[in-house]
């Protein structure tokens, strides 16, 4: 028994000894491996961000008085805004606007600073272009924050009941610190996925197939020698992206390392699956790399990436089950940023493993019986 285990593992070595050398022998596919993780990283974690840390504003001041003109200055050394235009009359507003030269007008009208001295409150008008309705809504808090600030400074203006936020996880309310864990599970779902979609394809192709089903392997040993490279890749990638989280833009993580790679391991092998799935359908490369680009957009769609799950329509919850990368994010997010343990997440692992135990041995099933 124990000699038949070891042959049955010396023949999968040879597989998977196959598929590395599939994979990593020509020098473009190491570069286009591991290079794209690295470089979608530092994008992903400088261009895709909702923070907001320059805003052009032009000031229409119709009071033109010493508070308007403290306001500005707070305005203007707060670091965020810089005055683009200073405005003489309302008709210049819509160009301003329209010419996408300032982000945000500032109206304060001829009375205010009278209401003020009376003490009456004296509306500001803020107009903000809405064309980017998430940087509209940053800028709004920002203003009001700012305003704020000026009316317990200037006025001393107390409420007798004070609101103190505190924001867990994420203390700065910086996006970053939201966004780049999910990348960890998103990024190198991307490539697993389209490398494992190509292992059966590639062969098809090449007329090599056959031959491979023709050997004394078993489909079993098949699709683990085809499975195995293309985790290690993705464990790879989500190694490359971790690291640059961790010590390029220092975002601390307060989880288990091990139950994180666990949890990465889970996603992979389901993302494997479905990606061997598509590669024992397809007849060759093009139509592999059809299915696969298809299927990438909904499942980031669908993943919570973007948009929280529940607010999506009820069947498309019902959907998001099928779709590993809903449960990888949210595991990722929840190891990295709360320092969740096996308790809190152990629900994410059963979509996963469950997607894995369908699609794996349905690839080893489509092996032998979807022939060209």
């Amino acid at each position: 028994m124990w000699q038949q285990l070891l042959i049955w593992l010396k023949h999968l070595s040879f597989l998977v000894k196959k598929e590395f050398l599939t994979i990593f022998s020509d020098p473009a596919n190491r570069v286009i491996l591991f290079v794209p993780a690295l470089l979608q990283a530092l994008l992903f974690g400088y261009a895709a961000t909702y923070d907001v840390n320059h805003v052009d504003y032009a000031i229409l001041d119709q009071s033109n008085g010493q508070v308007s003109h403290e306001l500005i200055s707070k305005l203007d050394g707060s670091g965020i805004f810089k005055r683009v235009a200073t405005l003489e009359y309302t008709g210049q507003i819509k160009q301003v606007i329209d010419s996408r030269q300032a982000l945000v007008v500032i109206t304060i009208p001829s009375d205010f600073e009278s209401k003020l001295n009376n003490n009456q409150s004296s509306p500001v008008q803020v107009i903000v272009d809405g064309r980017n309705s998430s940087t509209a809504v940053v800028v709004g808090s920002y203003l009001n924050k700012i305003i704020g600030q000026f009316n317990q400074q200037k006025f001393n203006s107390a409420l007798p009941i004070s609101l103190e936020t505190r924001t867990w996880y994420n203390p700065n309310q910086e996006s970053r610190w939201s966004l780049m864990p999910s990348l960890i599970a998103a990024l190198s779902m991307m490539q697993t996925l389209l490398l494992s979609a190509l292992s059966v394809a590639r062969e098809r192709e090449q007329g090599t197939f056959d031959q491979l089903l023709v050997t004394p392997y078993t489909p079993l040993q098949i699709m683990i020698g085809k499975a195995l490279p293309p985790i290690f890749v993705g464990l790879m990638q989500s190694t490359i992206i971790l690291l640059i989280i961790l010590f390029w833009f220092k975002i601390p993580m307060n989880g288990s390392i091990g139950l994180l790679y666990f949890g990465l391991l889970s996603f992979n092998v389901a993302v494997v699956g479905v990606g061997l799935s598509i590669s024992a359908l397809s007849l060759n490369m093009q139509q592999a790399m059809l299915f696969t680009f298809l299927l990438i957009m909904p499942l980031i769609l669908l993943s919570g990436l973007l948009t929280p799950v529940e607010n999506m329509p009820e069947a498309l919850q019902i959907a998001t089950y099928a779709n590993p990368l809903r449960f990888g994010i949210n595991l990722v997010q929840r190891v990295y940023l709360e320092g969740a343990g096996f308790a809190q997440v152990k629900f994410n692992f059963i979509p996963m493993i469950i997607l894995g135990l369908v699609t794996l041995p349905l690839a080893a099933w489509l092996f032998r019986n979807r022939l060209s």
